[in-house]
């Protein structure tokens, strides 16, 4: 197993040559591995803003950030970016090149897997802070993730071992993370009942009502949780409060509307749950930088190769 930065070093050279063979082009590619993506980037991207889902992503060249409410997350080959719960955030490639492209492997992560690992491993080291964590974070890439992050895209090449080993090496993974020194920050998401585990069912709750009048009684009860304790919980988790969370989530499905579904910028407005035509412009115009209209056009001058991860 490798041990200094020299090996180290070198399971990270191979990763990236793995991923660029296996990336014909910039963008996200889906995988004959189940919740395995590979993204690539020949140059750095405009900010985007996306809904992140829970996942993991190893960068095995170049570096990307991501921004959270007020907080820069920058991350490259040496930290991995974990994703606990589903967050609207900004992301953008910072370092790539045609010759150097970004390059980086992304697993989405399963809260019931997890709940399952920790209670057949034991529970992760105790977490040197008390409370309640962000959904997003930053940890250590080490040689022992790397190697099996590694074994995992090899088996891309060997088709046929799929089926056999591939929930093995998917499995490794999430234990080395456990192990590791933010383990706890998963844990909380996975367990049962836990606070952080009801601010994941209030977030899929807002998920699904994004379009109705938000009413924070109707979330609190949802999740058995007191509306002051909901706030103050959601906002440890996400950095915002419930409300800035379904805006973002209505804009950002709007944005969708506008791009996918060739409808008027009043009837996406409509379908998320404006009914002022003025506010929807309003609120649209601030958190993308422009009003729909002119944000459409741009977008869609724009190669179709912005990452969303």
């Amino acid at each position: 197993m490798a041990t200094n930065p020299r090996e180290k070093q070198a399971l990270l050279a191979e990763l990236a040559a793995l991923v660029e063979r296996l990336t014909p082009g910039d963008g996200i590619h889906p995988t004959a591995i189940e919740h395995v993506s590979l993204l690539r980037a020949a140059r750095p991207a405009e900010p985007l803003r996306v809904l992140y889902k829970p996942a993991l992503c190893v960068i095995a060249q170049g570096s990307k950030q991501v921004i959270l409410g007020d907080e820069v997350y920058p991350y490259d080959a040496s930290h991995h970016l974990i994703v606990s719960v589903d967050l609207p955030v900004i992301g953008q490639v910072t370092r790539a090149t045609p010759r150097a492209p970004y390059l980086c492997f992304q697993l989405d992560l399963d809260p019931v897997e997890i709940a399952d690992l920790v209670l057949k491993a034991g529970p992760p080291p105790p977490p040197s802070q008390r409370g309640l964590a962000r959904g997003l974070f930053l940890g250590e890439t080490s040689p022992v993730l790397l190697d099996a992050v590694l074994r995992l895209v090899r088996l891309l090449e060997t088709p046929e071992d799929i089926p056999a080993l591939a929930p093995l090496a998917t499995r490794e993974i999430l234990y080395r993370l456990l192990k590791g020194e933010h383990g706890w920050r998963l844990a909380q998401i996975a367990s049962a009942n836990s606070q952080a585990q009801r601010i994941a069912r209030a977030i899929g709750w807002l998920k699904t009502h994004f379009a109705e009048p938000l009413r924070i009684e109707d979330v609190a009860r949802e999740v058995h949780m007191s509306t002051s304790s909901l706030h103050h919980h959601f906002k440890a988790v996400t950095a915002m409060s419930p409300l800035q969370y379904q805006k973002q989530l209505r804009l950002q499905e709007a944005r969708r509307l506008l791009l996918s579904d060739d409808v008027d910028v009043a009837t996406a407005g409509f379908r998320v749950g404006y009914e002022s035509p003025s506010q929807f412009n309003r609120e649209y115009r601030r958190l993308f930088g422009t009003p729909p209209g002119q944000d459409l056009r741009r977008l869609r001058g724009q190669p179709a190769t912005q990452l969303a991860s």
